[in-house]
C-alpha cells in the first residue's frame, strides 16, 4: 500500500481547517516544514482572483489591491502549505487586476511567497485574440518576467523557466504565433492550457492542468456530480495524449455560480469537504512516483462568486444545510 505522502497530508489538513483539525494540535505547521524540505514533492498552487474591490464584482469584505490585505492572504498560504497563486489576469485589457497582481508580485517577493500568471484569453472571436495575447504576453515580460521586471524573484518556475497557464474563452488565438515571439525570451516560458489545446497548437504547450468539471454527465441539479470521472480520465489519459508533455492535477471544494452575474445556477456540493477530500485523493492515487506531476493547482483560493474557494475553509456545512432546507 503506498503511503500518503506529505504533501497530500498537508492539503488534507485543509479539510479540518475552521474545525478540529491541524490548527489545533500543531500537526499541520509539522507537515508544513516537511514538504517544504523534500524537493520531490509538487509544489501547491491556487488559483487567485485579483478582482474584488472592483465595482464590477460581489463586495467580499476586502480589495486585492490593499497591499496589507494582500501580506495577510499570503501568510495564510503559507502556513496551509501553498507555495504559489497562479493569478487570473487579462493583460492590459482589464487595468484593476493588473494594479492587483503588480501588487501581489511585489508582496511576494517581499515574503518569498511565489506567484504566476493565468492569462485569460479573449472572450470571442472578435479578431483580436491573437494580437491580445501577443501584446499581453510582451507586457508581462517587461513587467513581471523578464531581467528587469521589479519583483522578478517571486515568480513561479519551473527547470529555471517561467510558468504562465492559460485560461481558453473561445477567442482562437493562434498559438504558434505566441510561441514564437516568447521563444525569444531570455528564458522562454512554460505555457500550460487547460485540458486540451486545440489539435493544431499542441506544439505551443508544454503542458495540461485540470479544472473545476462536474464530468461527462454534466452539472446535477442537486450538486452531487464532483467531478470523479473527469479526474480519473484526466490522470488516465493526460500522460499517453500528451506524451513529454507537463501534467498539472487538480483540487477543488465545490462550486456555486448563484452570486455571480453570470450565474448559469451550476452547483457542486462541497459535502461538508468531502469533495476536496475526494479530489485529493484522486491525485495522490494517480501521482505516478515515476512521471510526478510538478504541481498540483487548487481551484481556488477566493472565487466567492463561483463559489470554489478555499480562504474562508472547505466544509461550509451551513450552507449545504441551507440548500437542504430550500429543496422541494
Amino acid at each position: 500500500m503506498r503511503r500518503p505522502s506529505p504533501v497530500f497530508i498537508v492539503l488534507a489538513c485543509l479539510v479540518f481547517l475552521f474545525s478540529n483539525g491541524c490548527y489545533r494540535n500543531g500537526v499541520r505547521r509539522s507537515l508544513d516544514q516537511a514538504v517544504r524540505g523534500v524537493d520531490k514533492e509538487p509544489k501547491i498552487v491556487a488559483d487567485y482572483q485579483p478582482w474584488f474591490g472592483d465595482h464590477q464584482h460581489i463586495d467580499i469584505g476586502y480589495s486585492t489591491v490593499d497591499p496589507a490585505t494582500l501580506r495577510k492572504q499570503i501568510q495564510h498560504a503559507r502556513e496551509l502549505g501553498i507555495y504559489a497563486f497562479a493569478v487570473d489576469w487579462y493583460g492590459e485589457r482589464q487595468p484593476y487586476l493588473d494594479r492587483s497582481y503588480a501588487a501581489l508580485q511585489k508582496a511576494a517577493a517581499e515574503t518569498g511567497f511565489h506567484v504566476a500568471l493565468m492569462y485569460d484569453e479573449t472572450e470571442e472571436d472578435n479578431g483580436h485574440a491573437t494580437e491580445d495575447a501577443l501584446s499581453a504576453m510582451y507586457y508581462a515580460y517587461r513587467h513581471y518576467i523578464g531581467p528587469d521586471a521589479p519583483g522578478r524573484s517571486a515568480y513561479l518556475t519551473f527547470d529555471n523557466r517561467p510558468v504562465i497557464f492559460i485560461f481558453p474563452k473561445r477567442g482562437h488565438t493562434d498559438w504558434t504565433q505566441v510561441r514564437q515571439q516568447v521563444n525569444g525570451w531570455e528564458q522562454p516560458p512554460i505555457l500550460i492550457y487547460k485540458d486540451h489545446p486545440p489539435s493544431q497548437y499542441v506544439n505551443a504547450f508544454d503542458g495540461v492542468y485540470a479544472w473545476v468539471h462536474p464530468g461527462p454527465h454534466g452539472w446535477a441539479g442537486d450538486g452531487s456530480e464532483w467531478g470523479e470521472q473527469y479526474l480519473q480520465n484526466f490522470y488516465k489519459k493526460m500522460p499517453d495524449k500528451y506524451p513529454g508533455k507537463i501534467i498539472v492535477g487538480g483540487a477543488w471544494p465545490g462550486f456555486d455560480d448563484r452570486k455571480a452575474s453570470w450565474t448559469l445556477n451550476r452547483r457542486m456540493d462541497r459535502r461538508c469537504g468531502k469533495t476536496f477530500e475526494d479530489t485529493l485523493r484522486l491525485f495522490q492515487q494517480n501521482n505516478n512516483p515515476e512521471r510526478p506531476m510538478p504541481f498540483l493547482m487548487i481551484a481556488t483560493w477566493n472565487d466567492y462568486e463561483e463559489g470554489t474557494q478555499i480562504e474562508d475553509g472547505v466544509s461550509h456545512c451551513g450552507e449545504r444545510a441551507a440548500y437542504a432546507r430550500k429543496a422541494p
